[in-house]
């Protein structure tokens, strides 16, 4: 029997470990939040929520946060540290511990990967393992369309790129596709080297276990 918390339902605590699977690119500090089932931060093909899009362009994941935060449909929302110890370098991990009780027993992971101008990799309503039973899932790349992929140090995010010579600029351009769709990698048309930035999907790793 599981331990129970003031609402009466299993206090079902999971780690989830991210992985970075790509050789030259980052990760974001980590967006992680449990909720019912059916609750998604995008549908394929279709546009992306401003503040998902925010996530996307920047990395930032507080308009998400605040969006989510209020619902009734949602448990808990936990994030990395939002500064240089929360970013995951090429084939690094980081792990947090999310509270998923019945019938908050879905989760979604989000980050972006930079240099990038509106890459991320993400879960999106999993239902965590039952028992104690660990799952591992593999997310691509998916670009949020919100914006062009112009490939400009101006126009990317970052604390620093070899190319830029220093902090990426992280101007919002818009003009993208104007919906969500598995990312087509890094091309070389702007500031950024498609033989050292460029990837092949899958980009992340994702385990999910209990904890007790």
């Amino acid at each position: 029997m599981h331990d129970r918390d003031s609402e009466g339902f299993g206090v079902g605590r999971f780690e989830i470990t991210v992985t970075n699977l790509t050789r030259a690119q980052q990760f974001t500090p980590l967006f992680m939040v449990s909720h019912k089932n059916g609750v998604k931060l995008f549908n394929l093909g279709e546009p992306a929520s401003p503040q998902l899009a925010v996530l996307a362009e920047e990395g930032d994941p507080r308009e998400l946060i605040n969006l989510l935060s209020g619902s009734r449909e949602v448990k808990d929302i936990v994030t990395g540290p939002f500064s240089l110890e929360g970013i995951i370098d090429p084939g690094k991990s980081t792990t947090l511990t999310v509270r998923a009780p019945y019938p908050f027993d879905h989760v979604s992971v989000a980050s972006m990967l930079f240099p990038t101008n509106d890459a991320f990799f993400a879960l999106n309503g999993v239902e965590v393992p039952r028992g104690d039973k660990e799952v591992t899932y593999y997310s691509p790349a998916y670009d949020s369309g919100s914006e062009k992929n112009d490939e400009l140090c101006s126009s990317i995010p970052g604390p620093f790129f070899q190319e830029c010579g220093g902090p990426g600029g992280g101007a919002r351009v818009g003009g993208g596709e104007g919906f969500v769709h598995i990312h087509a990698g890094m091309h070389g048309i702007g500031n950024f080297v498609a033989a050292e930035r460029d990837w092949r999907n899958p980009v992340a790793k994702i385990t999910i276990r209990r904890v007790r």
